[in-house]
């Protein structure tokens, strides 16, 4: 105490001597009171120097530049002589700043809101700030709903003007949301507008959700989306006019009410196009979404003016401009909307830079890229690029970037970025699964040998009712058009009896070659030819059926057979897709004179529908039918059509469907028909994971000896939900369900599993 009475009364003396003396000039300057700043940094900022007239008029300039400076509590000046003395004293620095009991929001959010007003370790300790410092953290608190959150700032001195801060947080409980209500809504009720919101009570069928959170940004999203229904429906001017949030007494409870205007509804009267056409008008015209006679809705007009975008650029209009002007007439309450296009200057891409292949060979992906070098920016070309490069299984992602030209507003360049994934993998696996029990993999692929592209695969699969040994090759791009060609050896040898299939075993060796031909993006046609050589060996318990069979037949085969699909494929991704179309139809002809002579003809489809931003709607079918000819008695058993089980007709056991044969053994049929219906959504808890998913469904489905027998009455349904898993060994499936439509002898199962499986 006494010490600073002593510097005060020094200061004001020097102050008082620097007052009453003349004008001088400086022979030096001395610095006191410095402990961490270095006399540079003051002299740096010090707007008087060595030889300098100092006057009375100098010494506030000095004063206050320094104060400027943030870095000192008091300043005061003296004089010596000729000698200029600064007596300063420093703000503390701070040494280290700590944060305990937060849980909400992470140390490193705080310190970063901290940093921001100048908080920070290193940094000067301004003491008024600290008011702002809580303040601050306050507020990053309330915007969580946590009103009853409590701090405590705590400062330890420490040697050379330095402090440890430490603030203590008591975050208390989030208030939660009880009500929102919304006045002024005469068209829309209440329950209609807030279906949407992600604030207010919690909805039965979301136990796991945090919609009673109350949060500052969620709520203005809610408020956006009340007002895109509006615009979308006509009402112009309808405004929000104000919002309150109220909070209880105990800050537990918060109440949200929100006042809207209306207004009134309009319809579109008129649409025009106007500008310059570089494009057919009669063709824009037919891109415009928004139609007379209807109401005006914003996201048609924005929908509409994009579309239009997007057929200028395919003819190298890459930054063409469409803005949509309304002309509002208030006595009929209609508008008269003018889309004004500027398509601007034809824009050609000079160069197309790829980076991120530290393996592949550059033309791996020049080939798929559907937007050429010299020729005319294409924003559809890029999107086509994008879907083909991101197909390509070596490929994690993909991104483009339009670079602009200095000097050449007609010129591009585009920078293609990809993040490959190993192009080599080896891999041992297990799964298991209600129908073949446990399964171990064994895999070598190198799914870009060389870096090229083409693949090379060596595989191990074995279970107890399956092994399976496979070598393959393909060549996507046997010809530079996309023909690919590939060829593979397998040997297959199954225990059918394992499977609760008639009782049999087989061992199958077979070489093959496929050829596969692209004819439009989406749609591909291809070939197998196959030579297999099959080997039937009867079980101690086997039917009828198969003696008679191997009877007429034999038990060794030697067959060629030819294969070939057509394919259409427009799903946006082929792992848990939410948009698309898949079909395929095929057809497997054992040549003749083969040892066994049949064809089996084969038609399945899959319907991918968003009904929302998370629910999906998924419909497929699945047809197959063979049958014998020549001198062949019958479709082979072991090339027969079975169903049920977790990939065919759930809620009943594997390959159990249909006809059954005089071991009471499934035996399979010449015709299958199945079909699912189901809805996907996220799990609740999940929602922005991808590698989860439940699903409700409904399957049926059954095989038949001939089509003569096919009967509506007589297929097999289910009902339940399941739930799907990508994980690191691979897909996992559970299913719950309840059959229904089933007889006495049915096999029926409510849970079934697959580890290791495909979607």
């Amino acid at each position: 105490m006494i010490k600073t009475i002593i510097k005060a009364s020094l200061a004001c003396l020097l102050i008082f001597g620097v007052a009453q003396a003349e004008s001088f000039k400086v022979r030096d300057i001395v610095l006191q009171g410095l402990e961490r700043i270095s006399p540079g940094t003051v002299f740096t900022y010090l707007p008087v120097k060595v030889g300098d007239t100092f006057s009375n008029a100098d010494s506030a300039i000095v004063i206050k530049e320094l104060y400027k400076t943030e870095l000192f509590n008091d300043i005061s000046l003296g004089q010596d002589g000729d000698v200029l003395i600064v007596v300063l004293e420093e703000r503390p620095g701070i040494a280290s700043l700590k944060i305990v009991g937060n849980k909400d929001i992470a140390d490193e959010q705080l310190i970063e809101s901290l940093a921001d007003i100048g908080i920070a370790p290193g940094r000067v300790l301004n003491r008024s700030v600290l008011g702002r410092l809580e303040n601050e953290l306050l507020q990053q608190y309330f915007s969580r709903g946590k009103y009853s959150v409590q701090m405590k700032t705590e400062m330890t001195e420490l040697s050379r003007n330095r402090v440890d801060i430490e603030i203590q947080i008591s975050e208390g409980e989030a208030a939660e949301i009880r009500g929102v209500n919304i006045i002024g809504n005469q068209v829309y009720e209440d329950k209609e507008l807030k279906e949407s919101f992600e604030s207010g009570i919690k909805p039965w069928w979301k136990p796991l959700s945090d919609n009673e959170k109350y949060s500052k940004q969620r709520l203005q999203a809610d408020l956006e989306k009340l007002r895109s229904k509006y615009l979308n429906t006509g009402y112009l001017n309808f405004n929000v006019a104000s919002t309150q949030v109220s909070i209880s007494q105990d800050k537990k409870d918060i109440f949200i009410t929100v006042n809207v205007d209306e207004g009134d509804q309009y319809k579109i009267k008129e649409i025009k196009l106007a500008g310059t056409f570089v494009v057919a008008k009669e063709e824009l015209e037919s891109k415009l979404l928004a139609t007379t006679e209807q109401f005006f809705s914003r996201a048609e007009v924005v929908a509409s003016a994009e579309a239009i975008k997007n057929r200028l650029s395919e003819d190298g209009y890459a930054f063409a401009r469409v803005n949509p002007v309304p002309d509002v007439n208030e006595e009929d309450k209609t508008v008269v909307l003018t889309f004004f296009i500027d398509p601007g200057k034809r824009v050609y891409v000079r160069r197309i830079n790829i980076t991120g292949n530290d393996y592949s060979r550059d033309e791996v992906y020049r080939r798929e890229l559907r937007q050429m070098e010299g020729g005319w920016f294409s924003q559809t070309g890029i999107e086509a690029s994008r879907r083909r490069v991101q197909r390509l299984a070596f490929v994690e992602s993909v991104e483009f970037e339009t670079i602009r030209i200095p000097g050449a507003d007609d010129m591009v360049d585009i920078n293609m970025t990809v993040a490959e994934r190993l192009a080599g993998s080896f891999t041992i696996g297990a799964g298991l699964s209600d129908s073949q029990g446990a399964v171990i993999t064994t895999s070598l692929s190198q799914e870009n040998f060389l870096g090229t592209g083409k693949s090379v695969a060596f595989s191990i699969n074995t279970s107890k009712v399956n092994t399976v040994y496979d070598v393959s090759y393909n060549d996507p791009y046997y010809t530079i058009d996309g023909v690919n060609r590939g060829y593979g050896f397998s040997y297959i040898s199954t225990d059918a009896k394992e499977a609760d299939i008639s009782d049999y075993n087989s061992d199958q060796i077979s070489m093959r070659t496929n050829y596969g031909i692209p004819l439009t993006e989406e749609d591909r046609i291809g070939a197998t030819v196959e030579l297999r050589k099959t080997k039937i060996t009867k079980g101690s318990d086997a039917s009828d059926e198969i003696d008679e069979f191997l009877k007429d037949n034999g038990s060794d085969f030697i067959n060629l057979s030819i294969s070939s699909y057509l394919s259409h494929d427009s799903r946006n991704r082929r792992v848990f897709g939410t948009e698309g179309f898949y079909q395929r139809g095929g057809v497997e002809l054992s040549v003749p004179y083969s040892d066994v002579e049949y064809y089996k003809l084969d038609y399945k489809n899959i319907f991918l529908y968003p009904l929302t931003d998370i629910f999906t709607i998924s419909a497929r079918s699945n047809i197959g039918y063979g049958d014998a000819y020549g001198s062949t008695t019958d479709l082979p058993f072991f090339e027969k059509y079975r169903a049920g089980g977790s990939s065919s007709v759930r809620g009943y056991k594997a390959n159990s469907l249909g006809p059954r044969d005089s071991a009471d053994r499934a035996f399979g049929g010449n015709l299958k028909t199945t079909a699912g219906l189901e809805v996907f959504f996220p799990v609740p808890a999940l929602a922005d994971s991808k590698s989860f998913r439940l699903g409700v469904f409904t399957d049926i489905g059954n095989v038949y000896e001939e089509v003569e027998e096919f009967k509506i009455s007589e297929l097999r349904g289910s009902y339940g939900m399941e739930l799907n898993m990508i994980t690191g060994l691979g897909g996992i499936s559970l299913s719950f369900s309840s059959a229904y439509n089933d007889e006495e002898n049915d096999k029926t199962e409510s849970f079934q599993f697959e580890f290791g499986t495909s979607f």
